[in-house]
């Protein structure tokens, strides 16, 4: 191919990680404090009479479910962060011959 002069700043960026994969211990945490808020607010709304309102789910199981799958990653991402700092602190196993 002949170099017109014209340089390409159009880079596709492919990564394989999940929206989620940076999110660490604070946004774990936030996320299960959201999906929680949000479950009570599914069950609680229409009990107030406030069903009509924007964010409430019109039918109770979804939005219970919706909030269950935010807890859940949340709960995900906080386990595996303290794996990997239990990993990083654990002292090195003795290499065996």
């Amino acid at each position: 191919m002949a170099d017109n002069g014209v340089e390409r700043t159009e880079e596709r960026n492919h990564t394989s990680e999940p929206w989620w994969a940076g999110l660490g211990t604070r946004g774990a945490v936030t996320l299960i404090v959201l999906g929680v808020l949000a479950a009570a607010w599914t069950v609680a709304a229409p009990a107030m009479g406030l069903g009509g309102l924007p964010l409430t789910p019109d039918n109770l199981a979804t939005g219970v479910y919706q909030a269950a799958k935010v807890v859940a990653v949340g709960a995900v991402i906080l386990v595996g962060a303290a794996l990997t700092r239990r990993r990083a602190e654990a002292p090195a196993a003795p290499e065996r011959d």
